[in-house]
């Protein structure tokens, strides 16, 4: 069914607490205003308002629509539940999402180290800043971007020197190494803010991009509950497909892909979370677990992974 625009505009979770929206009526890829209603999705994570997912006929590019707008989507981080901007151990998701930051960590250098050279690295959307402390200590030129203050200000406190709110902020040249790690997909202005990272990348340096995968067998398990989709954060639900075709729109090649196999555990627990939230814990955590290697496993032959690294250079 082609998108119902007047159904939306008044649809009455769009318009609660005054939210300001942004309502695309044609493709952020190719254009085309062919667009149709997929999922329905609830944000679990602050205001349990429900936010719909439509995809482009053409392209089958996905995204939220209608979303909150920059000036009110702030509010949808403001929680501890939202895990990436704290350093909580409360629960057992808290536990495991540590643990896999931890090893993300080393996961992550040892790409730049193998993919990228020069010392000079931007991280855009850093966080808290462990990763650039991480990377800091092996010797790298670190800056770090965060528009979050609560964020920003632990990424301060966690790197011992200045965390910029946006990319106009830093002071001009060029970086070697530009990490995205889950941020791409919560990007305003998608294509205006890769073109100007492009425009600070070197000649030969190297972008990296993470993003979760819709095409993976965890999300095609939990649909809309899959909680990679955590609306209304995530604005855009990439591909490879629609990766190598936005990519390609700012002169970027695309030369390797890499897995991030342990995103499939931790997605799969929380959507079980959100799919059965009356069932017990320990229900849970073994289904979660069970998908998640499934996912990985059905991954090893289609290469389609709950997350994955995306390294590009200038075309």
């Amino acid at each position: 069914m082609v998108f119902p625009l007047l159904t939306f505009l008044f649809s009455p979770s769009i318009w609660a607490n005054n939210m300001s929206t942004v309502l695309l009526a044609n493709c952020l890829v190719c254009g085309s205003d062919q667009l149709k209603s997929v999922y329905a999705c609830i944000d679990h994570t602050t205001s349990g308002e429900t936010f719909h997912l439509h995809q482009c006929s053409a392209c089958a590019f996905l995204f939220t629509n209608p979303h909150p707008d920059e000036q009110s989507i702030g509010p949808y981080y403001e929680s501890e539940n939202y895990i990436s901007h704290t350093s909580s151990k409360k629960t057992l998701l808290d536990n495991v999402y540590q643990w896999a930051r931890l090893y993300n960590l080393s996961l992550k250098h040892n790409l730049v180290k193998k993919f990228a050279s020069g010392k000079k690295i931007l991280d855009f959307g850093c966080g808290t800043g462990h990763f650039l402390a991480y990377m800091k200590k092996k010797g790298m030129s670190v800056e770090g971007i965060e528009p979050s203050v609560h964020a920003r200000t632990k990424a301060h406190s966690v790197l011992k020197q200045k965390v910029y709110s946006s990319l106009e902020e830093i002071p001009s040249g060029e970086f070697d190494v530009i990490t995205l790690w889950h941020v791409l997909e919560h990007i305003h202005q998608l294509h205006e803010t890769l073109q100007q990272l492009k425009e600070r990348l070197t000649h030969n340096g190297t972008i990296f991009i993470a993003v979760p995968n819709h095409s993976s067998a965890d999300a095609m398990h939990y649909q809309e509950h899959w909680a990679a989709y955590d609306v209304p954060r995530h604005l855009w639900h990439f591909t490879k497909d629609s990766m190598y075709k936005i990519l390609q729109k700012h002169d970027l090649r695309i030369h390797h892909i890499e897995p991030m196999k342990l995103d499939a555990y931790y997605v799969s627990l929380l959507s079980e979370k959100y799919m059965n939230p009356r069932s017990l814990k320990i229900t849970q955590l073994v289904k979660g677990l069970q998908t998640g290697w499934l996912s990985n496993r059905q991954a090893q032959k289609t290469g389609e992974h709950s997350s994955l690294i995306y390294i590009a250079q200038h075309a």
